[in-house]
């Protein structure tokens, strides 16, 4: 992508949204800062976190990381397909030659070269130092290029006014998978992600969480012995989500 081309459009987006970007949000929604860290506390890029997700142990039918994941989150199931704000959801995969059937978590794919970040004409779309991708509440405009630039769907617009919220959300807005960060930066943490810690409680042991920068990790054990793969590899990517044993 021409990036001088994408800094040019930003100018030009932002000069007309100016106007509108007032009335993005619903009425008397108050959002806390998408930062988890304290400023003086910057994310490292001497870490990369990542999730490695094994297609032969997830069980099909279940969905006890897309429901750890909204309760986590406080987002609601309200019975809408078409506009249910999709943190996590579980696709099939079928193999056309055999019939052989997967199901398998999908999220934010964490790339290190996210499309929705370089299409973000407000920079609401961005990426830490420690690859996890966010979306910044309070500079978001709802304008959806993020999720049109996802080529894994994997981004929700905010259709329904927010209740209850546990994490910054906000009516008019985009959001999508954090890889739980309040869990990666919290002083006694870094804690596996709502998504990981129920798929293990549940005793599937199909997802692994951890630093993809560090050697001694157990998630780098597992990709260098048993080797990982990316969901759409061909568009260069470099996600921090990582399968194996993808039909």
């Amino acid at each position: 992508m021409n990036h001088n081309k994408v800094d040019q459009y930003r100018r030009q987006f932002l000069a007309q949204a100016t106007a509108v970007a007032g009335v993005s949000l619903a009425s008397g929604v108050i959002l806390n800062t998408v930062h988890a860290k304290p400023a003086d506390q910057a994310a490292s890029s001497k870490n990369r976190w990542g999730i490695l997700i094994d297609a032969n142990k997830c069980g099909t039918g279940c969905n006890k990381c897309v429901s750890a994941c909204h309760e986590e989150h406080g987002v609601p199931t309200l019975g809408k397909p078409a506009t249910d704000a999709q943190w996590i959801r579980k696709v099939k995969l079928t193999d056309k030659q055999t019939g052989h059937v997967q199901s398998i978590p999908m999220m934010c794919q964490h790339c290190a070269n996210p499309p929705c970040v370089d299409v973000c004409p407000t920079n609401a779309s961005m990426k830490r130092a420690d690859g996890v991708v966010l979306v910044d509440k309070h500079a978001c405009i709802g304008c959806r290029y993020c999720m049109m630039a996802c080529p894994y769907n994997a981004r929700s617009f905010v259709h329904e006014k927010t209740t209850e919220q546990k994490y910054p959300r906000g009516k008019g807005t985009v959001e999508s998978c954090t890889l739980c960060v309040r869990r990666i930066d919290d002083p006694n943490g870094p804690y596996d992600p709502a998504c990981v810690e129920a798929c293990n409680a549940e005793g599937h042991r199909a997802m692994w969480f951890g630093d993809l920068k560090d050697p001694n990790s157990e998630i780098s054990g597992r990709l260098k012995q048993y080797g990982g793969e990316q969901i759409r590899s061909d568009l260069g990517l470099n996600t921090g989500i990582r399968y194996q044993n993808l039909t």
